[in-house]
């Protein structure tokens, strides 16, 4: 399943799209005013599905990942010198990047991919495009992909 995620040009807080390879909205997810980061995912429905939440008071940047109002796990940026590299202690996933911070791989436990996430240039806001193996890691792999550009914005602000 390959899904193109886009952030919305003027929005007060970040706001993004998710779409199929037909153009259909498969989720949206909007930015809320809290104390760092924080995203609530919306299906197709409107039903809130997901909720991304940056924790403040940590030494490397940490985001909650919630299911609905369940906390399931978190992503932790680790100390990498050349590649980043997080860990997301939920699925026993783990996420590594290129040089550039433009591609990502999360990989299972067994170090077989789940999915792949391209940043693609030559648009005017962040856009990804994020191919998951298995339909049911859809969300799950989106949630990550908004950790890890809300690490990338905090560090290029």
């Amino acid at each position: 399943m390959k899904m193109l995620f886009r952030q919305r040009m003027f929005s007060w807080f970040d706001s993004y799209d998710i779409f199929d390879e037909a153009g259909s909205t498969l989720y949206t997810v909007k930015g809320e005013l809290a104390l760092g980061h924080q995203f609530r995912v919306y299906d197709q429905s409107g039903l809130a599905v997901g909720c991304v939440k940056q924790r403040i008071l940590s030494f490397l940047p940490r985001y909650d990942i919630y299911k609905g109002n369940e906390h399931i796990g978190c992503i932790c940026k680790e100390f990498s010198f050349f590649r980043p590299h997080f860990t997301i202690d939920f699925c026993g996933w783990s996420v590594q990047g290129d040089w550039f911070e433009w591609d990502y791989t999360i990989t299972n436990a067994l170090g077989s991919p789940v999915a792949t996430i391209n940043k693609e240039l030559w648009n005017w806001t962040d856009t990804y495009s994020i191919e998951v193996s298995d339909q049911n890691d859809a969300l799950y792999a989106l949630m990550l992909v908004l950790a890890i550009d809300a690490n990338k914005c905090s560090r290029d602000n």
